[in-house]
């Protein structure tokens, strides 16, 4: 009877080194757990600044086409047409010539409104084309900062589980060893008492 309560009693001592091997675990993943969070939060704030950052500079950049773009094709196309059209003397003889060849007035203003939208259209597109390689830039300033806040993180991350890993290895082994002594110590008093 008394040698299992002996055996019993090894098999507690080795739960009870699981158990407190189990409780630092947990106590290590609490620990560690705020820095991942804390991670997470300044990662969303950089992004965050960097959306905050990029969304001023595209209306600023919006408002300077609205700006200077939009007036001078205004004038652009108030020349044109100004240009276009007849003088009133001119008009007459113009009328007054049946055998000359005349440009339907409707050509004349597609036409010229072809060449304006062309021109409004090849100004947008260098607008664009700058605005865009600055907006590039933006984003993979952003990615790139992106990318470091992760690497930290894994990094972090890898430390933290090689602690807790080594930790528990560690504490495995202390209680794997307590288990073979009470084991030793327990098959060395049956053996004395078998003697006896």
């Amino acid at each position: 009877m008394r040698n299992k309560l002996k055996r019993r009693g090894g098999n507690a001592e080795a739960e009870a080194a699981l158990l407190r091997l189990q409780e630092v675990a947990r106590e290590q993943a609490e620990r560690l757990g705020p820095y991942a969070d804390e991670a997470r939060e300044r990662a969303g704030r950089r992004l965050v600044k960097a959306r905050g950052w990029t969304a001023p500079r595209l209306e600023t950049a919006a408002h300077r086409v609205e700006d200077t773009v939009a007036p001078r094709v205004a004038d652009l196309l108030t020349t044109a047409a100004a240009r276009v059209e007849p003088n009133r003397a001119r008009r007459g003889l113009i009328t007054a010539r049946k055998n000359t060849r005349r440009v339907p007035r409707f050509v004349i203003f597609a036409g010229v409104a072809t060449l304006g939208a062309a021109a409004v259209y090849g100004v947008l597109k260098l607008r664009q084309a700058s605005q865009d390689a600055e907006w590039q830039e933006n984003l993979d300033q952003a990615r790139e900062q992106v990318r470091e806040t992760r690497d930290q993180l894994v990094g972090k991350a890898q430390g933290a589980k090689e602690k807790v890993t080594k930790a528990a290895s560690e504490m495995k082994e202390e209680a794997e060893g307590k288990a073979q002594e009470a084991k030793d110590e327990a098959a060395q008093e049956l053996n004395g008492r078998v003697k006896k």
